[in-house]
């Protein structure tokens, strides 16, 4: 353990209580590490840059940055990248341990905290994560220089032929096994590193690369190539981690597998195939008509309105097993850029609704096996502009949501209003959802009707609300 004296050793801490932060550098201080503070995660990320520190304590819940996003900026930086992070959060294990080791998370503490509990994790997490380099990097420089001298001895496909220098015969009896000693214990550790999700391991590799030739270094991963990349799960509930969290540290650690949120109990999911960080494809399940990819098709002008009616008419039960943008395709309906694009923004409008769901559950699976439609697909969509656009939706979401809140809320044309403003200073949208208020349409049939998405309709007539051309029908009062 850290002795009180060392004061060598620098932990960052970021939080936005005034009270948590001096709290934490008055527990800290007094047992001799040197305390940095941050009152928010751009000032924090800030601090880190200007003086890296050994550790750092951050916050969960924070405003413009929250923890997650902090990690992941930190991630980003090569400076950051590997300094340890551990957690602090109200929502203690339901929050922590689900992320513990995933970008530079490699503990959590529950708030409120003793001041005991926290300089023991303090103390622990720098003791076992400085300790772990140090020791990589002694049986590296170990290894520097004479690295042939254990595969030399263990490997039959060493070059032996006549004029080879041969490193063997100048060293002192022992050395030998003292290397081979140096090359098993940093396979070890590697291993070690790699199947306990370390988050040092992301960048071991390169470090190898650099100070191994290519044959140690080959030997040295060659059972590791073999461990099991398809096992992974993160499980969670929407409540107390977004999925806008969830998309971004997919994103960030580059991973493969696939992503399945559900709402609720009910039918209504959505699987996303991730490659490299990237989405791929996304499938859903009861999210509606208006999520189909016919729907993206007909709005592109790839497939007219009558030919896609004609040809979902003429669809046997049998035809439903093969995906529907897949037999236009065959059949030459559309084009494969068209396909694809339609696919893109299917994909896209189904991942804004998901980002809007208040509850639910995730799961993730990581697997390098994809299935065929989703490598066919290779949508390679950026999590980041999917959320950018996600989260403006949102806000708009919420401003609509205050006067059109229910998808059976059914409404009235406001006739001489329609008659003073005239159709021509309307939108083609607007007029497709003005001709549908009829007093008995719901939203809900306006959606299916208008062949538009939720968020189209309801946006549309929001617009008409508050330029008074349609008002809400009041349900008569039951006697």
């Amino acid at each position: 353990m850290l002795s009180c004296g060392v004061a060598a050793h620098s932990v960052l801490v970021i939080d936005d209580s005034p009270t948590i932060l001096k709290v934490v550098q008055l527990v800290l201080t007094k047992a001799g590490f040197k305390v940095h503070c941050a009152e928010d995660g751009e000032q924090g990320i800030a601090r880190a840059l200007a003086d890296p520190p050994s550790l750092i304590l951050l916050d969960f819940v924070m405003p413009r940055m929250n923890g997650y996003q902090v990690c992941r900026a930190l991630a980003d930086n090569e400076a950051l990248k590997d300094i340890p992070v551990v957690l602090m959060s109200a929502k203690g294990d339901q929050v922590g341990e689900r992320f513990v080791k995933v970008m530079g998370i490699v503990d959590y503490i529950t708030k409120p905290f003793s001041p005991d509990a926290i300089t023991a994790v303090v103390q622990h997490t720098i003791d076992k994560y400085q300790g772990q380099a140090a020791a990589l990097n002694a049986e590296l420089d170990d290894l520097e220089g004479a690295q042939l001298a254990a595969a030399a001895d263990a490997d039959p496909r060493e070059d032996t032929s006549p004029g080879r220098d041969d490193h063997t015969k100048a060293r002192p009896a022992g050395t030998i096994p003292r290397r081979q000693d140096a090359f098993a214990a940093l396979r070890e550790g590697l291993v070690e590193a790699l199947e306990g999700d370390d988050p040092m391991s992301a960048d071991l590799v390169e470090r190898l690369r650099q100070r191994l030739d290519d044959l140690t270094l080959e030997r040295l991963l060659e059972p590791i190539a073999r461990l099991p990349n398809d096992d992974a799960a993160l499980v969670g509930n929407l409540s107390l981690v977004p999925i806008a969290e969830v998309l971004t540290l997919l994103q960030s650690q580059r991973q493969w597998g696939i992503l399945t949120a559900q709402r609720g109990d009910d039918e209504v999911r959505l699987e996303v195939f991730f490659k490299a960080g990237r989405v791929e494809l996304c499938l859903g399940q009861g999210l509606g008509e208006e999520y189909r990819v016919g729907r993206y098709l007909v709005d592109q002008g790839a497939v007219s309105r009558q030919d896609l009616d004609l040809f979902l008419k003429s669809q046997t039960s049998d035809g439903g097993r093969k995906p529907i943008g897949e037999k236009l395709l065959k059949l030459g309906y559309c084009t494969e850029p068209d396909l694809k694009a339609a696919l893109a923004r299917q994909a896209q409008e189904q991942l804004y609704e998901v980002l809007r769901w208040p509850a639910g559950r995730f799961t993730f699976q990581a697997s390098r096996e994809l299935p065929p439609l989703a490598l066919e697909a290779s949508l390679a969509l950026d999590v980041d502009g999917i959320l950018m656009e996600g989260f403006r939706r949102v806000d708009e979401w919420h401003l609509i949501e205050r006067e059109v809140d229910d998808f059976d809320a059914v409404f009235l044309r406001n006739e001489e209003a329609v008659q003073n403003v005239g159709k021509a200073r309307l939108t083609r949208e607007e007029l497709t959802v003005l001709d549908l208020v009829n007093g008995k349409h719901s939203v809900k049939d306006i959606v299916r009707q208008s062949r538009m998405g939720s968020f189209e309709v309801s946006k549309m007539l929001f617009r008409l609300l508050s330029i008074k051309l349609i008002r809400r029908r009041v349900s008569p009062v039951a006697v």
